[in-house]
């Protein structure tokens, strides 16, 4: 990649992780933030820009943009998704660019602390790399902002080499995959395309061939109110029982905590209430799509029996479905991996294929039909305040977007 290419490819990104876009679930309106309208629209100016007048927003907000081919070919596409984490701020974002990174400690000067090699052993791995930072008191927003930047960098590039024989090519950018609703609206058979790819991925090599199978809890306990001055045997406080509800769930296993590899969990992650009604909100994780059930089930037992210690109290388990392992569904069009390895390896990468433990808007498309694996763009500690990601795996992430076009280039449609 050259000075100028790789100059524009982080210039993208410093630009689109400024523009505040956090996914809010609680929010009644798609997408559910403004911050997201405006990514898109920049997206759109960009790709207008780049000559492509075939590019727009919808009226849910999703940007869609098609290259045609020069080739009678397959189609494919490449997505991201342009909303951040609701786990961690990400509003005013002050991104810092660290060039030839030198091993030590990464200050962030935001918060008073720093990225230490000791307690994330990856970054040795990046030293003489150009990584960028969070001023730690927000999330950097480079998932999926790495895959929305390397995704225009990839057609922008696409596009200025005019002589390239290429198939037909579609770029999608969702919103709100943070909260399971990427690919709510979108219309699968109108794409057209043999396959997709999502570019959400982590280090260089790194293509996601299978995800966790997950679901949501919803759990409302509804007590009784009373001035606490009258209040014996009388009072019976949610709060207080959603706090037996959490220390029931187990601690050493089945928590993200204790859990590794293959293994699913139970996660809270927050909980409001009051002495009239407590609520938490859980994820349900598991590489095997039955075993939510077993986790269902667990959830509607310890319900049970606070309901049955509390007489007076209730209890609600609501389980609300997110995505399936993607895994289940890749067999569809095993040309969706094939490639995706030899394109990797044709940038000097050996892939390797792996299991996230999370999820991707790949996983609904793949369980709606459409093989949809994941690659590498150079993210790290996703949904952190210690967010960072790697400039020259984004830039090998774009070399393996464009070599993977071509090999496509090469295929049948079906």
């Amino acid at each position: 990649m050259t000075a100028p290419d790789r100059n524009r490819l982080l210039e993208r990104f410093l630009g689109y992780v400024r523009i505040g876009s956090q996914a809010d679930f609680r929010a009644a309106t798609y997408p559910s933030s403004p911050g997201q309208w405006e990514v898109g629209r920049r997206l759109v100016n960009e790709l207008h820009a780049m000559g492509l007048s075939q590019a727009y927003q919808d009226a849910k907000g999703l940007v869609h943009a098609f290259i045609p081919g020069k080739v009678d070919s397959a189609a494919i596409a490449l997505i991201a998704h342009v909303d951040t984490s609701p786990e961690s701020s990400g509003d005013g974002v002050q991104p810092r660019v660290i060039a030839n990174y030198d091993g030590g400690e990464i200050y962030l000067p935001g918060s008073g602390k720093s990225l230490s090699p000791s307690r994330h052993e990856e970054l040795k791995g990046y030293v003489g790399k150009t990584l960028v930072v969070t001023d730690g008191t927000t999330l950097l927003g480079a998932d999926d902002k790495a895959g929305v930047a390397v995704i225009m960098e990839a057609a922008n590039r696409l596009i200025e080499a005019a002589d390239t024989r290429h198939g037909p090519l579609y770029l999608l950018f969702t919103c709100d995959e943070e909260i399971g609703h990427g690919v709510d609206h979108v219309d699968i058979p109108s794409l057209g395309v043999a396959c997709a790819y999502t570019l959400d991925g982590g280090p260089a090599g790194e293509l996601d061939i299978a995800t966790f199978s997950a679901d949501r809890a919803d759990i409302t306990i509804r007590g009784i109110n009373i001035h606490p001055s009258i209040a014996k045997g009388k009072m019976i406080n949610a709060v207080r029982l959603a706090g037996i509800f959490l220390e029931r769930l187990p601690r050493k296993t089945l928590s993200p905590e204790t859990t590794e590899g293959m293994d699913g969990f139970l996660h809270p992650y927050e909980v409001k209430g009051s002495v009239a009604q407590a609520t938490i909100q859980l994820l349900m994780r598991d590489f095997q799509t039955p075993a939510l059930d077993e986790q269902e089930r667990l959830l509607c037992r310890i319900a049970k029996e606070i309901e049955a210690e509390f007489p007076g109290a209730a209890v609600e388990v609501k389980r609300v479905n997110q995505y399936r392992n993607m895994a289940e569904g890749m067999a569809r069009e095993p040309r969706a991996v094939a490639l995706a390895e030899a394109a990797i390896r044709a940038v000097g990468i050996e892939p390797r294929l792996t299991s996230v433990r999370g999820g991707t808007d790949g996983s609904r498309l793949t369980e709606r039909g459409l093989p949809t694996p994941n690659i590498f763009c150079g993210e790290h500690n996703a949904h952190s305040l210690e967010e960072w990601c790697c400039v020259e795996e984004m830039e090998q992430s774009v070399a393996t977007v464009l070599k993977l076009i071509e090999l496509w280039s090469r295929e049948k449609p079906s």
